[in-house]
């Protein structure tokens, strides 16, 4: 059986004893690995929404924080 990303997402959530992450925050979440996928190696995306989980920074916080350094470093 192949599941939805939201699917997944709130199986996976249960499993873990945490809410499943919000709309917006999912779309926080794609566009930092975006970034961070776009900055670096492929391989940095998820490890960097890892690292914003571990921090507790809201998700579009961590977005606006990749896209800033991925702006310094870009010049």
């Amino acid at each position: 059986m192949t599941l939805t990303d939201r699917d997944w997402l709130r199986r996976f959530a249960a499993e873990l004893g945490v809410r499943e992450p919000t709309e917006d925050e999912i779309q926080s979440l794609l566009a930092l690995a975006g970034t961070a996928a776009h900055a670096s190696e492929r391989t940095a995306a998820p490890l960097t929404c890892w690292l914003v989980g571990v921090a507790g920074t809201d998700p579009a916080e961590g977005r606006a924080t990749a896209e800033r350094l991925a702006a310094e470093l870009d010049h």
